[in-house]
């Protein structure tokens, strides 16, 4: 008896436990994992990204710090596929997989696409894993101002790719 009870004791908090693990794992991620397609030029193109939303923040300047290199969403880095090459910014983009990087500004920003894929997109002390060694494409965009977008948004357009968060829109020309 005195050891159907030591197990009880021990038993049913943890199995409290694990139910209360069992309900959270149903909860929608707080960054949602999205993945959108689109024909630019002749290239089939896929850009996987975490969607993070707004929820009451300041983004820019804030919770993504402006003049320093961002993973362009959350959790791991945002990744391009195309199937062709294309151009991006007037630079050659050849067919394959890349994460993108920003550079977000008071004025332009900055693209990268690095050839690296598959990274967490930041290190435990808050910078990015980008290495600027595996830079392939450079490019410089002006963000304009926009109707407010509660989450992070791409979209793979015939003349680019299109991010929208917060106030802000940006075209990545593509072709």
């Amino acid at each position: 008896m005195g050891d159907y009870l030591a197990n009880l004791a021990i038993g049913v908090p943890l199995g409290g436990y694990r139910t209360g693990s069992i309900f959270a794992q149903g909860q929608a991620p707080a960054s949602p994992k999205m993945t959108v397609t689109g024909v630019i030029g002749k290239a089939n193109v896929t850009l996987v990204y975490s969607s993070p939303s707004v929820k009451g923040r300041k983004i820019w300047g804030e919770l993504v710090p402006m003049d320093k290199v961002w993973r362009a969403g959350a959790n791991t880095a945002t990744s391009i596929e195309t199937d062709a090459d294309i151009s991006v910014g007037g630079n050659n983009l050849p067919k394959g997989k890349y994460s993108i990087y920003m550079i977000p500004s008071e004025g332009e920003w900055q693209v990268i696409i690095n050839s690296e894929v598959g990274q967490w997109g930041i290190k435990r002390g808050g910078e990015t894993t980008r290495n600027a060694e595996k830079d392939v494409v450079t490019i410089k965009a002006k963000p304009k101002k926009s109707d407010f977008k509660e989450a992070l948004e791409y979209k793979v357009v015939a003349k680019g790719i299109s991010f929208a968060w917060e106030n802000i829109e940006l075209m990545i020309p593509a072709k």
